[in-house]
């Protein structure tokens, strides 16, 4: 079904994107939107075989509509496209938050357009077409939003194409390397709060915290190894993007930063106490799980 796929954003997971599918073999037109200047470098990088700054020329033609634009641009960009976007179309999202895109896209969205909330468990510090790169999903997960009317679409011509449409973008998505989990919206707002999204902020109030320590000698942040670097990574990102994260997934961040802000107390509490050693048993299982499920992903 899909010959002319519209990318909405060609930065580092649009442009990852198209990247993938150029390199496992979609043979059909990508037409990349965004401001001149990261098109340019997108067709540099042979992500895109055509290039508009014109939404509606974008998606017009399009069989899929790729939004990897930051998520409050999605929010804005969602009308738009929903009015420019042909029938049977399918509109898909990269948004790391889900509840106010798919609430929306529910609205917004006419009859024979399907929306599939999406998010890819990928990503990297450095942002940008320049960063993007065709492997970036290979190897992990990749969220696809059930909705509860799925089962229900109105029209049967519509529904048909609507399932087709679902069942190829899954397959483009296997390609890619990731696996498809399906989650309500909801719950993939809940789980990325605590296990995407803290570990930023966590890595962020880390590096704010050294830095405000550092004296004019470079002390203590000069003597920082590679341990302190890794905790570090996430901290350079950019603010760009987890503002409209953090905007838009206010509620569950608030309550995973008291659940951490509990445990870091508790650490508090316990530095002279033998209970300490429970809070690493802990934290060793966590680690071993984690190492589990990258080797199982090996075999």
């Amino acid at each position: 079904m899909f010959q002319r796929i519209a990318v909405l954003g060609c930065g580092l997971i649009g442009g990852s994107f198209a990247l993938g599918l150029k390199q496992r073999g979609f043979a059909g037109q990508v037409i990349g939107w965004d401001r001149e200047e990261v098109l340019a470098r997108a067709k540099e990088r042979g992500a895109i075989d055509a290039a508009t700054t014109d939404i509606a020329e974008a998606v017009g033609e399009a069989d899929l509509v790729y939004l990897a634009t930051p998520v409050t641009l999605i929010l804005e960009l969602l009308p738009t496209v929903a009015r420019a976007a042909k029938a049977g179309a399918l509109v898909t999202d990269s948004g790391s938050t889900k509840v106010r895109i798919c609430r929306l896209a529910r609205e917004a969205m006419p009859e024979a357009v399907r929306f599939l909330g999406g998010h890819p468990m990928a990503g990297k510090e450095a942002s940008g077409i320049e960063n993007a790169n065709g492997d970036l999903f290979v190897g992990t997960k990749y969220i696809v939003i059930r909705e509860a009317q799925e089962a229900e679409e109105a029209e049967p011509f519509v529904a048909l194409g609507a399932t087709q449409g679902k069942e190829e973008f899954l397959v483009w998505v296997r390609r890619l390397g990731a696996e498809p989990v399906e989650l309500d919206a909801e719950t993939h707002d809940w789980a990325v709060a605590l296990v995407s999204h803290l570990p930023q902020l966590v890595s962020t109030a880390l590096a704010s915290a050294v830095w405000d320590e550092t004296d004019e000698d470079g002390l203590p942040l000069q003597l920082a190894g590679s341990g302190l670097r890794d905790m570090m990574r996430l901290a350079g990102s950019p603010y760009e993007l987890w503002r409209d994260i953090c905007l838009t997934n206010a509620d569950n961040l608030a309550r995973a930063l008291e659940r951490l802000e509990q445990r870091l107390e508790r650490l508090r509490t316990h530095l002279r106490s033998k209970e300490l050693e429970e809070e690493f048993q802990k934290a060793q299982q966590t680690c071993a799980w984690l190492r589990g499920a990258a080797e199982e992903k090996k075999r």
